[in-house]
């Protein structure tokens, strides 16, 4: 590195200031980055409520995972992704996603509330 962008002499300063700037710049967008990637996480999640519930939460016949501990989910991305464990559809949705999808997915799953379910009574004509 040259010297001279380490003194104070005046060709330094539009290097000093362009650093700063750029620095400024990097901490202000942080949070849009961290943003667009939660938006994908949930758009990702989004996909999963077709068959485990809004949020992950199941209404029946698949898993909640909603609450899910992250290690356990991972885990069993895994095995989808793997053929280990057979699945009609799992197998495909797993495969598509890369590792920190998963590990994204994972977290988002984790911090979801789980939710009970209530059945609900029949209706009076088909209880008879």
């Amino acid at each position: 590195m040259d010297s001279w962008l380490l003194t104070d002499s005046p060709q330094s300063i539009p290097f000093r200031g362009s650093l700063a700037v750029c620095a400024a710049c990097l901490w202000l967008l942080a949070p849009l980055a961290a943003s667009a990637e939660s938006g994908h996480i949930r758009v990702l999640a989004a996909s999963c409520a077709a068959c485990n519930g809004t949020d992950g939460n199941s209404v029946g016949g698949t898993p909640v995972l909603a609450g899910l501990d992250r290690i356990h989910f991972m885990l069993q991305m895994q095995t989808f992704s793997s053929g280990e464990r057979n699945s009609t559809v799992m197998h495909s949705h797993a495969k598509g996603l890369s590792r920190d999808e998963i590990e994204q997915l994972a977290d988002y799953f984790a911090s979801q509330q789980r939710v009970a379910v209530i059945a609900l009574k029949p209706l009076a004509r088909y209880a008879e």
